[in-house]
């Protein structure tokens, strides 16, 4: 199926949940996957319906991911077209900018359209360009989340997610802050990034936790064993660097191992790349990001790469995981 194809299905028909499907698709199931108009769907914390293929609003921001992006006017374009491609989950964080992604993100979707899910992040601080410092601490916490709730202008945050572990304070302290947000209402449901099977067990005798945000993608698989641990437990799998990130890793980069595959099925290494974390897991929810309106329809339409399982298996066996 070629590129052409694909954008044309996707935009067709690619908003449905938004657009008034979500209560009555909810009432069809009481399993974790569905499959609606738009596409392959998963139950985030058994209330919270998705459709799998989300954004990462991460890159909308200045050089090394701080401040304003260079053409405000254009991210919030990209944001507004994400969701009318049928983007119902935008993930962010307070440390994107740090702050102006979340105001971005408000700038250009509030008041947010029904079925909308914004999950943030907190627990990093950025003293300056490219540093990120871990702040656990109960106190720091309490009122990062606040300040994002005010920022994003919601009353609740649907996925609110410890951006990563402070190893100066016990995990059990700082995920207590936030049961104390959640059960003032404040936090909807909690998850964790950059984390461990046995520390997923830790954090879950402190508070429920319903995703695990970590590093994978068809060319670095080193958290397998905490996205079949989601699949057990019927958490979501949110994967970040979906197609390698920036640099020399990065899945669009010439002469990779999926260049070949990907141009014998018509398609770009992006888009494959996408259609493969897709297939791998119906807990897997991936967020590519981009500044690119071009970029995020090609991204969008990934959606709709369908090969078999025994192809899918076939083309692992060329690329080193």
């Amino acid at each position: 199926m070629r590129r052409r194809t694909f954008l044309g299905v996707v935009s067709a028909g690619a908003a449905g949940v938004l657009t008034g499907g979500l209560q009555e698709l909810l009432a069809q199931t009481s399993t974790s996957t569905i499959t609606s108009r738009s596409g392959e769907t998963f139950l985030l914390g058994g209330d919270l319906l998705v459709n799998r293929l989300g954004f990462g609003a991460m890159r909308l921001t200045g050089e090394g991911i701080w401040g304003w992006p260079p053409d405000r006017e254009n991210a919030k374009k990209v944001l507004r077209r994400a969701v009318e491609l049928g983007v119902n989950f935008i993930d962010t964080a307070d440390a994107y900018g740090p702050e102006t992604n979340e105001l971005l993100i408000a700038e250009a979707l509030y008041p947010y359209p029904k079925g909308l899910i914004i999950a943030t992040k907190g627990g990093q601080t950025r003293p300056s360009p490219g540093q990120w410092e871990q702040d656990g601490r109960p106190e720091y916490l309490t009122q990062a989340v606040d300040k994002s709730l005010k920022r994003l202008k919601l009353e609740r945050i649907d996925l609110w997610q410890l951006h990563r572990i402070d190893r100066k304070v016990p995990v059990e302290e700082s995920l207590g802050a936030i049961k104390k947000a959640q059960d003032a209402g404040k936090i909807r449901h909690v998850g964790l990034s950059e984390v461990t099977v046995a520390e997923i067990e830790q954090a879950k005798k402190v508070i429920p936790i319903v995703s695990i945000q970590n590093r994978y993608n068809i060319t670095d698989r080193d958290s397998e064993a905490a996205l079949n641990y989601c699949e057990k437990e019927k958490m979501g799998f949110i994967p970040w660097a979906p197609i390698g990130g920036g640099g020399t890793r990065s899945l669009s980069k010439p002469g990779n191992a999926l260049e070949a595959e990907a141009k014998r099925h018509n398609v770009s290494v992006v888009q494959f790349a996408l259609a493969w974390l897709l297939q791998k897991s119906p807990v897997m929810l991936p967020i590519p990001g981009t500044s690119s309106l071009a970029h995020l329809e090609e991204n969008m339409a990934a959606a709709k790469l369908q090969l078999s399982a025994d192809e899918w298996k076939a083309i692992e066996g060329k690329v080193t995981g």
